[in-house]
């Protein structure tokens, strides 16, 4: 891992600076991550009295509150590589017995099930957990119907939670740790506060004094906020966004779960929802094209935490303040561009890739009289998209029998089939040229050819 240069140093550290003083937060402290690590960071402000620590410590707990649900969306997703689950199964298979059984385990993982934002009953942020029969679900937590919006629930992270203990006959932050933390060497991401950590405070709105929030067990609901980290244990969790997985998860499922539900991605500007991470597209501030970041924010009483990675750039970037409100929801956001400006990625050299098909079959291809090309790409891949034009546009990895599936964009999940004269991709026959007709296009070809009339 390479430090970091001073000049982009002193200009991180400022803008963590502005943000502490400008949001009036007792104690902060944010980092970089790259080459799989913390490579950089820094505190501003004071630990409250007692607290064991500097607040410029990597080592410092804060509470990360909705961060805790990436974490809870891994030991799903671990379940359903094991095949103990799919995310289309409904919760009542697991779960029976809630009002949400006719929802699927994918729409509450990215928040489509229609489930009531908040857990009933009194405030579950501020007062401890029960157990799910001590919930007391009902009807009036089925807010909507099933995927037919984008409806954030820490009532479905609860559920998520409590399926994962079910299954694994044991509670869900102990399967998190077993499982997800210890094995990403996150010794020092807990449910309950260990010392050094930071302690919650609000902060007056018209006065520069501080009010004492609460600390407890959240019970059924602490797969959706539970969970204590540090700088360093949560950059950890930033590198495994990045693909540096330690074997918790494979990387093609670290892929699926940065893929957002209900949106298009090919949209320049866009923000959506995965599997337990929230992704966002934005123009970059300074222009030049767009920034696609995948995390997660997360908030508490007493808290407010943000961990943000550029999957393209392989860097990382986290924020965790004890403060309700006021710290900047952008400053990882924020600390990510600084880099990207300050030292930007050098990428790998170009060299010569063996290719997945004969070369022949490459090149120019018609979809009707649009004109498409079919080419080799990194990691064995195919990519299919518009020549000299806008077109439906995706990537294909090798299926069986020769085939090749949609990985992403308007084809993702659809077969591809190659043969010499055509390409028969879902209904669509692509022709080496335009309606060939010695290739089997649907409909057929005119007889008079192309006229001028």
């Amino acid at each position: 891992m390479t430090e970091l240069l001073p000049s982009t140093q002193r200009t991180l550290l400022a803008r963590v600076a502005r943000a502490q003083r400008d949001g009036r937060v007792p104690s902060l402290v944010a980092g970089v991550v790259r080459d799989g690590a913390l490579a950089w960071h820094a505190g501003r402000g004071a630990l409250p009295e007692g607290a064991d620590g500097p607040a410029d410590s990597d080592d410092v707990q804060y509470r990360i509150g909705s961060i805790s649900k990436s974490v809870c969306a891994v030991t799903v997703l671990r379940l359903r590589d094991e095949g103990l689950l799919d995310l289309d199964d409904p919760l009542d298979r697991h779960l029976p017995g809630t009002p949400l059984g006719d929802r699927t385990l994918g729409q509450l993982l990215s928040h489509l099930a229609g489930a009531g934002s908040e857990s009933p009953g009194r405030w579950w942020e501020r007062t401890p957990g029960g157990t799910l029969e001590e919930l007391d679900l009902g009807d009036a937590d089925r807010v909507l119907p099933a995927a037919r919006r984008f409806h954030y629930s820490n009532l479905g992270f609860g559920l998520l939670g409590e399926v994962v203990a079910r299954l694994r006959g044991h509670a869900w932050v102990d399967v998190a740790r077993d499982e997800v933390l210890l094995p990403l060497g996150m010794t020092r991401t807990s449910p309950r506060p260990q010392q050094p950590a930071a302690a919650g405070r609000a902060v007056h709105p018209w006065a520069d004094l501080v009010l004492a929030e609460p600390e407890h067990d959240a019970g059924v609901m602490a797969a959706a906020g539970q969970l204590w980290c540090t700088a360093a244990d949560l950059a950890r969790l930033g590198a495994l966004l990045l693909g540096d997985t330690g074997g918790v998860l494979s990387p093609a499922t670290v892929e699926e779960m940065t893929l957002p539900a209900g949106v298009d991605p090919t949209s320049p500007v866009w923000a959506g929802y995965g599997l337990g991470v929230q992704v966002l597209r934005f123009e970059r501030p300074e222009g030049g094209g767009t920034t696609t970041l995948v995390g997660h924010g997360g908030s508490m009483p007493g808290f407010l935490a943000g961990l943000w990675v550029d999957r393209e750039e392989g860097t990382g970037a986290l924020a965790m303040g004890n403060t309700t409100s006021g710290m900047d929801s952008g400053l990882a956001a924020g600390l990510l561009n600084d880099l990207r400006v300050a030292e930007p990625r050098i990428v790998a050299p170009w060299t010569p890739q063996p290719c997945p098909v004969d070369p022949a079959l490459l090149g120019p291809w018609f979809w009707g009289p649009s004109p498409y090309a079919l080419r080799s790409v990194g990691g064995g891949l195919l990519h299919l998209g518009g020549l000299g034009r806008p077109g439906r546009a995706s990537r294909f990895r090798p299926g069986p029998d020769g085939t090749w599936v949609g990985l992403d964009g308007y084809f993702a999940g659809e077969t591809l089939r190659i043969a010499r004269d055509h390409l028969w991709l879902a209904t669509f026959v692509f022709t080496r040229t335009p309606y060939d007709p010695a290739a089997p296009v649907p409909g057929g070809v005119s007889d008079e050819g192309w006229t001028t009339a």
